[in-house]
């Protein structure tokens, strides 16, 4: 039943209106016929009653102006070859007019084994009763009540009513009830027929009219579609779509769905705009306080710089807080240079558009890999090219598109132990160019994977302060990628490791 009701909830709205209005139809239906059925049986059952009562006052009467010396006179009801003898005599109830087909009657004198029996069959003619159906005649109550009673053979089910003569005897009167039940039979057929037939009428009238009045609720939910298909991850967004006026009326029920979700995403407007304005002004004082920061930065360094090399002796302790300090403004510099550089991105300022040959940034990227991480070694996996073949060229900025590799290489080489091989391979693949940077190292950890390329993402083995990672460089990676309409990704390879693969549209 579980089972069964899980599935019947993934129906949709549309099949299970469809459903229960069927259902609905096909239960009416049936009591309807059932109710018909049992009234017109009914009604049937009580003419035969009514019949059979007067039948029976009929043959309960006769006895008095029955006269049994006149039984086998001229009427032609012995001795015309029906099977009875000469000496049979009919009973009063069937040797009077007004008395129909089928009519049984017994009558037995009271105290006397002179028991006349016989009905009357579709032919006209009297016939004699066996014995038990005789006895299952006589078994009825006299009470003057009907009752139904199984007589066999060829005459089947019955209605009797047995009643006490004038003379003390009992007569006793059966009509069959076989046209009531093939009445009613046929009846049933007809109700079945007509039943099944306006089912599958209810089913297509059904489908046509829900499918009809379902179409306001399929106008609101391909507006949300829509809406759920929109970048309203970032950037400027601008929620036009909205559910038309004639699907917003607050009297039905898919209006007020519609009038919400209208009222819904003129909040989600509001808060994406005021969401935009805030992020203008972060990305706005970011990349003014990064531009400002620079040139103090640099004025550090150089003073720094211009101390230590000062032709005066300086103790060793100021030597060594001087190297710190330009240290430490290098490394700042470059994590301003970085979150300027992201400024630049989020304000979707324009990039340099030519094309670019990523093979040649690889090399290059993998040279100078070579001696910045020596104890490293570094491989390229580049496709051999005929001299008909184009290389794997893409449209871009080549000096971000430089940084990217110089990213990805930087952070194969801090975060994996030394002995590490890591591979750099780009090829054509359809219209697009591939670049994967796989190493052997221990890969990523599990609590990364999931914001290895937001910002300031750090694992707390590796990106320390002593390798000089600021946690931009992947996020960089990301939005430069992003900027050149490509997508990159970041998982286990095959045997161990890392791999990062880039996808940009090929020119």
């Amino acid at each position: 039943m579980g089972r069964i009701a899980a599935r019947l909830q993934r129906w949709t709205l549309r099949r299970r209106l469809v459903v229960v209005v069927v259902a609905l139809v096909a239960v009416v239906a049936v009591g309807m016929g059932a109710v018909s059925a049992l009234a017109l049986r009914s009604s049937l059952m009580d003419q035969v009653d009514s019949r059979l009562v007067a039948a029976n006052e009929r043959a309960a009467t006769a006895p008095a102006r029955f006269n049994p010396d006149s039984a086998g006179d001229g009427s032609g009801q012995t001795g015309d070859g029906s099977g009875q003898g000469d000496d049979w005599r009919p009973s009063p109830g069937n040797s009077q007019p007004g008395q129909s087909t089928g009519t049984v009657n017994v009558y037995a004198p009271d105290g006397a084994t002179d028991v006349r029996a016989d009905y009357i069959d579709d032919s006209g003619t009297l016939r004699e009763l066996t014995d038990s159906q005789v006895s299952a005649l006589l078994a009825v109550p006299t009470d003057g009540r009907p009752h139904p009673v199984d007589l066999g053979g060829d005459l089947g089910a019955y209605r009797a009513i047995s009643s006490t003569t004038t003379t003390g005897a009992t007569a006793v009167t059966a009509l069959p009830t076989s046209s009531i039940t093939e009445t009613v039979t046929r009846f049933v057929v007809v109700e079945v027929v007509i039943g099944v037939l306006a089912v599958l009428a209810t089913v297509v009238v059904g489908l046509l009219l829900v499918r009809r009045e379902l179409r306001p609720l399929d106008r609101v939910a391909a507006t949300a579609t829509r809406v759920s298909r929109l970048p309203l991850d970032r950037g400027e967004v601008v929620l036009a779509e909205r559910v038309p006026e004639r699907d917003t009326d607050p009297s039905t029920e898919v209006g007020q769905v519609g009038a919400a979700l209208n009222e819904l995403l003129g909040h989600v407007q509001e808060a994406l705009t005021a969401r935009h304005e805030s992020e203008s002004q972060v990305r706005h004082f970011v990349a003014d306080a990064s531009h400002e920061l620079r040139t103090p930065l640099a004025s550090i360094r150089g003073y720094a710089e211009l101390v230590r090399r000062s032709p005066e002796v300086l103790p060793d302790g100021a030597v060594t807080a001087l190297s710190r300090i330009e240290s430490e403004a290098s490394r700042m510099t470059a994590l301003v240079e970085d979150m300027l550089l992201l400024a630049r991105l989020d304000a979707g300022r324009p990039l340099e558009s030519e094309p670019v040959d990523l093979a040649v940034l690889a090399i290059d990227a993998v040279g100078d890999a070579h001696v910045a991480g020596a104890d490293h070694t570094w491989r390229l996996d580049l496709p051999e090219l005929d001299e008909d073949d184009e290389g794997p060229l893409v449209v871009g900025d080549e000096h971000r598109l430089r940084q990217v590799f110089a990213n990805l290489l930087a952070n194969a080489r801090v975060h994996t132990p030394a002995g590490t091989t890591v591979t750099v391979g780009v090829r054509n693949v359809g219209e697009s160019v591939q670049v994967s940077v796989a190493d052997d190292g221990p890969g990523i950890p599990d609590e990364l994977r999931d914001r290895l390329f937001q910002r300031f993402t750090r694992g707390d083995s590796s990106r320390t302060r002593g390798t000089g990672s600021t946690g931009l460089g992947l996020a960089i990676v990301a939005a430069v990628v992003g900027a050149h309409r490509g997508t990159i990704t970041a998982g286990n390879g095959p045997a161990g490791g890392t791999v990062f693969t880039l996808t940009l549209p090929a020119a």
